[in-house]
């Protein structure tokens, strides 16, 4: 059974900075994708960031310079390190693994397994 566990999340000023990690089991990282996707108050899901199992990293347009992903293949976890943050950033972030990225692209219906999520509040 896969799981996946976030933790890092909380409340920020305008500006400050989170990091996120996700804790995997059930499924190898080091072949597999690992991204990380967020949803706002009354929006869908949507894709945040992505690294594939050779270490390609792909980013939203809205995040790009200011989060970086990354993966740790020995502890079997990936973070989302966030860093000037805005209040629309404000969201349940998700971690997902597993699954085709596609043209860059790492789509809600093709992930293959999520985590719970944890909120990240942006205050201005």
């Amino acid at each position: 059974q896969v799981q996946l566990v976030e933790s890092g999340g909380g409340s920020v000023q305008t500006g400050g900075s989170l990091r996120l990690t996700c804790r995997v089991s059930g499924l190898t990282l080091n072949n597999n994708n690992i991204g990380w996707f967020r949803r706002a108050p009354g929006k869908d899901r949507e894709f945040v960031a992505a690294m594939d199992w050779f270490s390609n990293t792909y980013y939203a347009d809205f995040v790009k310079g200011r989060f970086t992903i990354s993966r740790n293949n020995g502890n079997n976890a990936g973070d989302l390190q966030m860093t000037n943050l805005k209040p629309d950033d404000t969201a349940v972030y998700y971690c997902a693994a597993g699954g085709p990225i596609v043209g860059g692209i790492y789509r809600v219906p093709d992930v293959r397994s999520w985590g719970q999520g944890t909120q990240v509040t942006v205050s201005s």
